[in-house]
C-alpha cells in the first residue's frame, strides 16, 4: 500500500507558467532576443534553471561564459521572485488543498519533490507549507528531473522506501524521474498522455480519480 504521495508543485498544485515565461521573455529581449515564444516556454518544464537558460541562448549567436550564465540566470529568477508576490492561496489549482488534506486525514503523508529553488516561498504565499511532512527542492539536489534525485530525496526525508510513494507530476521528465525512483506515478495535465505514467488525470479535482484505489486500499 502506497504511504506518501510525493508532489511536484509547479503544474500539479499551483501554475506559475505563466510568471516564468513573462521572466524568461523579458530577459530574453534584454538579450536582443525577439522570438521567445510559448512553445520555447514549453521546453523549460520540468527542467533546471540552467537548462531552462539553455533554450533561450540558442537563440543568439552569441557566446556565453559560465559566470556569465550563472548570471542571467540570477537576473531571470530575480524577476520571476518579484512577480511571486502576486501568489495568494486562491492561486491553487483545482483540487490541491482538498486532496492534500484528504490524504493527511487518512494517514498518508505528503511531500514535496519540486527542482525549484524557490518552493518555500511559493508554498508561504500559499498557505502550503503545513500540510507537507517533508519538502525536497532544488536546494537539496545536484541533478534535475529525469533524473530521479529530488523524489529519492523526498523519499529519504519522509523515511520510507521508494516503492511506498507515489508521485504525483504534469511533466513528462518528472514520470520519469519518479518510474526511474521506483515509484508509481498519476500525471496530470499535459503529461496524461506519458505511456509511462501508472495512474493518468486532468488534474487533482477530477472526478474520475479513486484515491483508494490508487493507493490500493
Amino acid at each position: 500500500m502506497i504511504k506518501a504521495v510525493i508532489f511536484d508543485l509547479d503544474g500539479v498544485l499551483v501554475s506559475t507558467d505563466e510568471l516564468h515565461y513573462l521572466a524568461w521573455k523579458r530577459l530574453a529581449e534584454e538579450l536582443g532576443i525577439a522570438a521567445f515564444t510559448r512553445a520555447d516556454n514549453a521546453r523549460q518544464r520540468g527542467v533546471s534553471r540552467m537548462a531552462s537558460l539553455e533554450v533561450v541562448l540558442e537563440k543568439t549567436d552569441r557566446v556565453f561564459s559560465d559566470a556569465e550564465k550563472l548570471a542571467l540566470a540570477e537576473q531571470k529568477n530575480g524577476y520571476y521572485v518579484n512577480s511571486l508576490t502576486s501568489l495568494t492561496p486562491a492561486s491553487l489549482l483545482p483540487g490541491a488543498r482538498e486532496t492534500m488534506e484528504r490524504l493527511r486525514a487518512e494517514g498518508i503523508r505528503t511531500a514535496l519533490g519540486s527542482a525549484s529553488k524557490n518552493a518555500p516561498a511559493i508554498l508561504e504565499r500559499t498557505s502550503l507549507t503545513s500540510l507537507f511532512d517533508a519538502i525536497a527542492d532544488g536546494r537539496d539536489v545536484t541533478r534535475s528531473k529525469p533524473d530521479p534525485q529530488v523524489f529519492l530525496v523526498a523519499a529519504q526525508k519522509l523515511g520510507l522506501p521508494p516503492k511506498d510513494c507515489m508521485v504525483v507530476e504534469d511533466a513528462d521528465a518528472g514520470v520519469e524521474a519518479a518510474r526511474a525512483a521506483g515509484m508509481t506515478v498519476l500525471a496530470v495535465g499535459d503529461a496524461a498522455h506519458n505511456p509511462r505514467a501508472t495512474h493518468k488525470a486532468q488534474n487533482l479535482a477530477d472526478p474520475g480519480l479513486d484515491w483508494n484505489v490508487l493507493l490500493r486500499k
